[in-house]
């Protein structure tokens, strides 16, 4: 007859656990003894070292009753069911590892592949990590609403780091951004600003364009967070443009 520690010791669990089994029902607790003690004969030993293999082999402590008692076909069923559970545990598992992954990569978690890239290319040509910050909260709110047209827009701005001015132009905003309303600077920004926009095509305002509540919430994030930016926007529309996300020309028939 052994003591709790024994029969712990020969099934290779803990004290604890054993009594952890008592208290579920799932070994059931003898009597004491004349001395106060609970004696345990080798039966025990058998029902806790089949228990503990359960448990270590991923069986949950409320199924491991069922398959102490089930026979040979209940028992293959039994372990078939909750081999597809754990398969689908470790496929959820992966997919958490996938996701902390892409929240260590930064820019990675939450835009797609050609996102990422671009915002690359922004720090390669210069562009300071305000600006590439800005960018890509910009674009994961887009991504959120308009996630299949991700890959033409990537493609549309990527076009426009061609351009040397584009590039050039970036990097002046990064500045511009910290500029208080009055400052003098602003005619000139928007002076190029408008230059710029001069040289597309007419097509191209259109297919660039995002939903208007999306153009919306941008915009206002821009007129929030930039001193400047109620400023240069009127100034924007002196020189015949509107709008900041989705910037439109203004036509003489537009102003009546």
């Amino acid at each position: 007859m052994l003591t709790i520690g024994q029969l712990a010791s020969y099934a290779g669990v803990t004290v604890r656990a054993v009594r952890h089994y008592h208290a579920t029902g799932l070994l059931p607790e003898p009597e004491r003894d004349h001395s106060g003690y609970r004696r345990y004969d080798a039966a025990a030993v058998v029902d806790l070292v089949r228990i503990r293999v359960l448990a270590d082999a991923g069986v949950p402590l409320s199924r491991v009753r069922e398959l102490l008692g089930a026979d040979e076909d209940e028992f293959a069923t039994a372990v078939e069911e909750i081999d597809r559970r754990l398969r689908a545990e470790i496929r959820e598992r992966q997919e958490h590892r996938a996701r902390i992954a892409r929240l260590a990569a930064g820019d990675s978690l939450a835009l797609p592949p050609e996102a990422v890239a671009y915002l690359d290319r922004l720090r390669g040509v210069g562009v300071p990590e305000v600006m590439v910050e800005a960018e890509r909260d910009a674009w994961i709110l887009v991504v959120a609403q308009l996630p299949d047209r991700m890959p033409f827009y990537m493609e549309m701005k990527d076009q426009q780091l061609d351009d040397p001015s584009v590039r050039e132009l970036y990097r002046d905003l990064a500045e511009v951004i910290r500029w208080p309303a009055d400052d003098p600077r602003l005619d000139g920004v928007a002076d190029r600003l408008a230059a710029q926009f001069d040289q597309a095509p007419d097509e191209a305002w259109g297919e660039e364009a995002l939903p208007d509540d999306l153009a919306v919430l941008l915009d206002s994030v821009f007129l929030t967070s930039v001193p400047c930016a109620a400023r240069l926007l009127a100034l924007l529309e002196e020189r015949g443009y509107t709008g900041w996300t989705n910037i439109r020309r203004i036509h003489p028939g537009d102003r009546d």
